[in-house]
């Protein structure tokens, strides 16, 4: 008991092929397969770009500037008013 046998695949087959017909059902098949196809391509391209990435990395030249914490600022404000 809970087990799906084979009689009842059938049985849900038969019903399904009644309610759909077999034309719907084979451009159903056609876009889940459209759909995977289209997800493989994604996940592909997706690899490309990120072996892309780490193949050139950007170089950011970075001069340090001058440092201004939150509590200077908020007295320089202060100040002001």
């Amino acid at each position: 008991m809970g087990s799906i046998g084979i009689w009842q695949i059938v049985i849900i087959a038969v019903v399904v092929v009644l309610l759909f017909g077999r034309g719907k059902i084979s451009e159903l098949m056609g876009d889940v397969a459209k759909g995977i196809n289209s997800f493989k391509k994604g996940l592909s391209d997706d690899a490309a770009e990120a072996k892309e990435k780490d193949e050139d990395p950007k170089v950011i030249d970075h001069a340090p500037g001058k440092s201004v914490n939150a509590q200077e600022k908020a007295e320089d404000t202060a100040k002001k008013d």
